[in-house]
């Protein structure tokens, strides 16, 4: 196990056993702590930049959102990344982090690897089209969910599933959700 030796030992002992890969940064970016799951799927990569693991294509995305935390224009974010994990597989993630703060001021960032087994294979024929997770959010809008069913199904805030409509829109080129559904039905990618 490994816990933040900072942190009293329930709450390091917590962090540390949370199945999903945790990490903390420091406010220039840099890993000061990573979870054992974590370690296992990324590499140990303490006192690296937190970019070391992200692909090149989401790393612009990432570096936005941890600058905003930083400059306080955002507590938390939740975004969609591409990690490269030790053995170097490329896969689609979904980030969610919050600013650390002391006495007002952000002195870190801690965050959760939302990586999904489901995501790591090509969801059938949209693969090419949309992301694993915007195929997930087409789905549900076929089935007739709303943007408040999405979020409690996947887990998502609702701006995060608005934001990934949005995405679905642009690439589909459409500007609603049925003339998405219209397209996604047309393109073979929904029932």
């Amino acid at each position: 196990m490994v816990r933040p030796p900072w942190l009293g030992k329930e709450i390091g002992d917590a962090l540390a056993n949370v199945g999903a890969p945790a990490y903390i940064l420091d406010h220039n970016g840099v890993v000061r702590w990573m979870n054992a799951r974590a370690i296992d799927l990324l590499g140990d990569r303490r006192g690296s930049h937190f970019t070391v693991t992200i692909a090149p294509e989401a790393q612009s995305t990432a570096r936005v959102e941890f600058t905003k935390k930083m400059l306080g224009t955002a507590r938390t974010s939740d975004f969609e990344s591409v990690e490269v994990l030790r053995t170097g597989e490329r896969v689609p993630v979904e980030i969610h982090s919050v600013a650390i703060e002391d006495g007002g001021r952000v002195v870190g960032i801690f965050g959760i690897v939302d990586i999904n087994d489901e995501r790591r294979v090509a969801s059938g024929p949209a693969s090419s089209d949309l992301t694993p997770r915007q195929y997930e959010v087409l789905r549900l809008l076929a089935r007739g969910s709303s943007t408040a069913q999405i979020a409690e199904s996947l887990g998502l805030s609702r701006e995060t599933v608005r934001n990934h409509i949005r995405a679905v829109l642009r690439a589909l080129r459409v500007n609603s959700r049925i003339a998405a559904l219209i397209e996604g039905r047309r393109r073979g990618l929904i029932d």
